[in-house]
């Protein structure tokens, strides 16, 4: 065929259209821990004002006829700011012209991964986080592996962390709650391996609905759990959290953007790359998170004993 018009970037449109960005917002969501289990919130482009509790009614016996107290509950707003994710992936133009309709499958899995894992990385950690709280910035912690099997082994150090929980309480006079864990795969050995005193497993995993999802949902000490790689920090010495997930809320501004370029300039390996003089295509993509942690004490880090 002729050459009427030299190939450009809108050629490819067809092969990544906006249909197929939300699958890949959708797997990003099951893929992250956090993400699980946090509740989401509505989040536009502009942020979000969210209304916490500063203080509650209290109520007292009166006798009969007698003055009835009055209380006073009070509201504060946090808000939750979305920051930008982004992640660009280069490959040859042939890959592109070998199997066009699948170009966005071959892509899509390490795209959402990507973004599981750096969101619960600044989330849990703080690691390269945009936002000002995160799960890691509580002072209670506990190590797993800090009592031998005759004194409770991994069960005990579990109770430890709950125990540092009940026996604290917020600004309001609350006792803090255990809801759920977040649990990296490091664990999962010894958590399988482990029982309470009267023998029962402390952790049971639940039969997936979609074994796509990286996340593995269970129950530890009657819980919900969410279990995979990136829980941990980077130096592996935090291997899960346990605290009252609705402390902590999350946020997107719609879903994955794109730009597809076989004209810019990519940094490969600390250098400028010109795609066009590479014969390469790049596909950037792009997402607004928002996140925020109201009260950081209402969790407990689990490190590994002696690290």
């Amino acid at each position: 065929m002729a050459i009427t018009a030299p190939t450009t970037t809108g050629d490819f449109a067809g092969f990544l259209t906006r249909e197929q960005s939300a699958p890949i917002f959708e797997r990003a969501d099951r893929m992250s821990v956090v993400q699980s289990l946090v509740r989401e919130v509505p989040l536009g482009a502009t942020g979000v004002a969210v209304p916490v509790v500063s203080g509650r009614l209290q109520a007292g016996w009166v006798a009969e006829g007698g003055t009835k107290p009055a209380s006073q509950g009070a509201l504060s707003l946090k808000n939750i700011d979305p920051k930008k994710l982004a992640v660009i992936a280069v490959v040859s133009a042939e890959v592109v012209r070998a199997n066009p309709g699948n170009y966005m499958n071959l892509i899509r899995e390490q795209v959402a991964e990507a973004f599981a894992l750096a969101f619960d990385a600044a989330a849990l950690h703080g690691t390269a986080t945009p936002f000002t709280t995160y799960i890691g910035q509580t002072t209670k912690s506990t190590e797993t592996g800090a009592h031998p099997p005759e004194d409770g082994g991994v069960h005990a150090d579990i109770v430890e962390g709950l125990r540092l929980l009940v026996n604290d309480r917020d600004e309001n006079g609350r006792r803090y709650r255990l809801t759920g864990f977040a649990l990296d795969d490091v664990v999962e050995p010894e958590m399988l391996d482990s029982t309470d005193a009267n023998g029962r497993p402390i952790y049971m995993d639940t039969p997936l609905s979609d074994t796509t999802a990286a996340a593995t949902p269970g129950r530890l000490i009657g819980r919900p759990s969410y279990m995979r790689e990136g829980v941990a920090d980077p130096e592996g010495a935090t291997v899960a959290f346990g605290g009252d997930w609705s402390q902590a809320a999350w946020g997107s501004v719609g879903g994955i953007s794109y730009d597809v370029s076989t004209e810019a300039a990519v940094t490969i390996d600390g250098s400028l790359v010109s795609l066009w003089e590479n014969n390469l295509v790049a596909v950037r993509a792009e997402a607004e998170y928002g996140w925020l942690v109201n009260d950081p004490e209402a969790f407990v880090e689990y490190t590994l004993a002696g690290s």
